[in-house]
């Protein structure tokens, strides 16, 4: 995998073999960076389900203040510090635990909160609901969702909107802003 964008641009990443480990295309990626390009100086960034780190590892290379990487693969966690060394990221705080376990914490409002889950599961409206219902999205914030493009309706609190949308092949992303 590699960065496409920013300070890091066309860094090579090591990416673990690991079940159900999905990267984000390098083509949904762009999209969703061009999307979020005004937003992403000096924000706050939270991935629930961090996988390979492209969504966190992008915004930092494109000018995010700092990140939060939440993922329970011990395989996939390893991985992502030994690429955060690499690259010397600062301002990056990888954490091992389940994405419904940690936010079931004390939040903390962050500006832009990726969810990108394994697609057999209910955890977006889960972690939807749970994401709005703690705070952990500051008023105006934005939340990234990746499901099945087959996915008809995107289980998500009523006080967000939905102000993008697109399909690549399997993949449905949508860029939601909290009211």
């Amino acid at each position: 995998m590699r960065i496409i964008g920013g300070i890091w641009r066309s860094r090579l990443l090591h990416v673990p073999e690991a079940e159900g480990l999905r990267p984000t295309p390098d083509r949904v990626r762009e999209t969703l960076f061009n999307w979020l390009r005004p937003y992403l100086p000096g924000a706050r960034c939270l991935d629930l389900f961090a996988g390979t780190g492209a969504l966190c590892l992008e915004a930092l290379s494109r000018g995010a203040g700092s990140v939060v990487m939440v993922e329970k693969s011990d395989l996939a966690v390893q991985a992502l510090r030994r690429n955060l060394e690499r690259l010397g990221a600062g301002d990056a705080e990888v954490i091992q635990t389940d994405a419904v376990e940690y936010l079931e914490r004390s939040p903390e409002a962050f500006d832009i909160v990726f969810i990108d889950p394994p697609f057999r599961s209910d955890l977006i409206s889960r972690c939807s609901a749970l994401v709005e219902e703690r705070g952990w999205i500051r008023p105006g914030g934005l939340v990234y969702i990746e499901a099945p493009s087959r996915m008809q309706a995107l289980p998500i609190p009523p006080t967000w909107e939905l102000i993008r949308s697109q399909k690549a092949g399997q993949v449905g992303y949508h860029l939601a802003r909290k009211q």
